[in-house]
């Protein structure tokens, strides 16, 4: 059985523990959601996307 987690959810728990721990402070976290929201309206969206594709399936790979 194979649990999947959207990597939204991943990134959203690490940008916590990192705003948690105060290795990132609130106005560098915002700066980052507010990247990641108008690289998303880009054309760099498509190659991003591929991107997180490949080393996702290359990760699941590894276990089997």
């Amino acid at each position: 059985m194979a649990i999947t987690i959207p990597l939204v959810l991943l990134l959203a728990g690490g940008l916590a523990l990192l705003l948690r721990f105060k290795a990132l402070g609130f106005g560098a976290a915002v700066v980052a959601a507010l990247f990641g929201f108008y690289l998303a309206a880009t054309d760099a969206s498509g190659t991003v996307n591929q991107l997180v594709t490949a080393v996702t399936g290359a990760l699941a790979g590894i276990g089997r």
